[in-house]
This record gives C-alpha cells, sequence and structure tokens, in this order.
C-alpha cells in the first residue's frame, strides 16, 4: 500500500461529517460521490437544492442518499445567524447583518461547524483562499493555546524513483509569508501535531536553512535557531533540530557528514521552510519535478478542521482533501 492508501484506510476507519460549501459545482459532488461510496466520510453538500441534486446525478449518484442544505431556507438558519450575532456583534455587526452573513455558504458551513452539525468543512473551489480561511478564523477560531493558524501539504512519496516510501509534511507553503521566530515555532508545533494525527508515527521535525549548524552566519539564520529553542522549551516532548539544511535533514548518510550530533540523523518527516517564498517553490519543485503527491494546503491550529481547495483544484484533489479533513475530525473529536 502507498502512503496515499494508508490515509484513505484511515479515514474509512471513522468517517466524519464534512461540510462542502460549494456543493454546486461539479468537481465538489465528483469528490462527494466517491468519498460516499468508499466510505471515507458523510459528505454535506451546501447550494441549492436543484443544482446540487443535477451535480450529483451527473456524477452518477442518487441525491437522495446525500445530505443538501440550501442556506436560504435552511430550518437552522435563524439559529445560525443567532449565533454568529452573538459572536461577532462587538465588531459592530447588527442583527440584520448577522442573519444576511448567513446566505454566505462559506460563512453558513463554517457555522454548522462551530455549532456542532458537521465535524468539517471545504471550501475554495471557488472562492478565495483570503474567504475560505476568513470564515474558518472568525466562525471556527483557533484551538486553545494556539497563536498562530498556518498550514501544511502532505508530501506522497511512493513512485520508484523516490528514494523514501513514506509521507512528509512541507510547513507553512499556504498562509503566513514572512513568520515571527514566534509564529516559526508555532508552526512546527502544530506541523508536528498535525503529522501525528494523520500519518500516526512520531514526528522529527527539520527547521530548514540555507544553514547547518552554524555554517553560515546570518540574521535568518538566527531567527531559525531561535525558533528551535522556542519549541525545545515549550515542547520538550518533540524531536527536533535546527538550523539544519534539507539534504542534511533528509539524506542519512548526509545528515552524518553535516550534522553529526543531529537527533533527526538525516530522517525527518516534518520540514519546516522559513517563509512562505521557499515553502511555496519548494513543495512545488518536488510536486513538478519530483513527482511527489501534494495534498493541501491544510489548515492547522484551528478549533476544528476547515480546508482550503485551489480554485484550479481537480476530482482527485477534492476527495483526497474530504478524507484528509474526516481524519483530522477523528482525531479532534
Amino acid at each position: 500500500m502507498t502512503p496515499l492508501d494508508d490515509l484513505i484506510a484511515a479515514a474509512r476507519e471513522a468517517p466524519r461529517r464534512i461540510v462542502l460549501s460549494e456543493g454546486e459545482d461539479v468537481r465538489i459532488a465528483e469528490g462527494a460521490v466517491r468519498a460516499h461510496k468508499d466510505g471515507t466520510a458523510h459528505p454535506i453538500l451546501i447550494g441549492r437544492a436543484s443544482e446540487v441534486a443535477d451535480r450529483l446525478s451527473s456524477a452518477g449518484a442518487g441525491p437522495a442518499a446525500f445530505e443538501t442544505v440550501d442556506p436560504v431556507s435552511a430550518s437552522k438558519r435563524q439559529d445560525y445567524a443567532e449565533a454568529f450575532y452573538d459572536l461577532r456583534k462587538h465588531k459592530g455587526v447588527d442583527e440584520e447583518a448577522a442573519f444576511a452573513a448567513m446566505n454566505d455558504p462559506l460563512q453558513f458551513a463554517a457555522m454548522m461547524v462551530r455549532q456542532g452539525d458537521g465535524d468539517g468543512t471545504i471550501g475554495g473551489a471557488v472562492a478565495t483562499t483570503g474567504d475560505t480561511v476568513r470564515a474558518a478564523l472568525q466562525l471556527i477560531g483557533r484551538a486553545p493555546g494556539v497563536a498562530t493558524v498556518s498550514s501544511f501539504f502532505l508530501m506522497m512519496l511512493y513512485e520508484h524513483h523516490h528514494p523514501k516510501n513514506e509521507v512528509v509534511v512541507f510547513a507553512d507553503c499556504g498562509l503566513i509569508v514572512e513568520p515571527t521566530v514566534e509564529e516559526l515555532a508555532q508552526i512546527a508545533m502544530s506541523s508536528a501535531d498535525s503529522f501525528t494525527a494523520l500519518v500516526g508515527e512520531t514526528p522529527r521535525i527539520a527547521m530548514l536553512s540555507f544553514s547547518t549548524m552554524g555554517s553560515a552566519r546570518h540574521d535568518r539564520v538566527t531567527r531559525v535557531v531561535d525558533a528551535t529553542g522556542i519549541v525545545k522549551s515549550a515542547r520538550p516532548d518533540l524531536l527536533i533540530d535546527g538550523e539544519i539544511q534539507f539534504d542534511a535533514a533528509f539524506v542519512p548518510h548526509i545528515g552524518v557528514s553535516k550534522a553529526p550530533a543531529s537527533p533527526l540523523g538525516g530522517e525527518a518527516n516534518v520540514f519546516v521552510f522559513p517563509g512562505l517564498e521557499s515553502a511555496n517553490i519548494g513543495y512545488k519543485i518536488a510536486q513538478r519535478i519530483g513527482g511527489a503527491t501534494a495534498i493541501g494546503p491544510i489548515l492547522q491550529g484551528l478549533n476544528r478542521p476547515a480546508n482550503d481547495l485551489s480554485r484550479g483544484c481537480s476530482v482527485d484533489d477534492v476527495y483526497h482533501l474530504i478524507a484528509v479533513t474526516s481524519v483530522q475530525a477523528a482525531a479532534n473529536s
């Protein structure tokens, strides 16, 4: 089995209610049908009933097998609007604006999850990343003790040319452009917990840099060293090292040569990049040249799972992210 097969199997063990805010999109409907048939989740599609039914029928499924919710006519719309008002009135939102906000599928889906009528939500096939993340932050909120919401990609390595058959995490590839030292530390801790929840193995965290153990001196190197120190102090349970170059963190014999005292031993599986620029470039090189399967961006640090698709996503992307969100929700319960 490939690492991707393992993830799908984990989702099947405890399928959760995943609210799909863009149920009228054909890719969303087809991904939901696959997830339903495979037993990886119980999809809930948001949208106009007739439009969602058409998309499901086109995907070869009977609409009656799926829960569909139209925000305009939903029985719980008033309840959600009142909860929205209580949550946002300190920001100047009045009751009329709260009721109107429930017309927005993204905000309606996030409120469903907040109110316990769904276990996780996915958007972004139609909406922008900014709108998708904003709805999650405002309505679902941060997990207790988490100051920074960030993102990561699951990088699946299982092609014949890959030196290892495994899944690794790249973070933060989608949200925080230039993380502070404290944010970089939080990204590392959240990524470690995400890896454990989704992969079920011990995280081995590499705090990446262009320097390995003092081989270069620069303010950007110092940031990584300081962030590593924060993690070691806050989470002594985690195996982490940095600053370290990617090759020393990933290739055992190079690790022995460049960083002989590192506890990673060239076997890191969680890679924390120093900024969004390098992380985004890195995952795309691994995907497009290296042939890794990239799943994400997956959000972390939220009170309940909410994830973002690309507007150029495929049905496979939808299906895989439904499985990820279902596993996240199971770990969160």
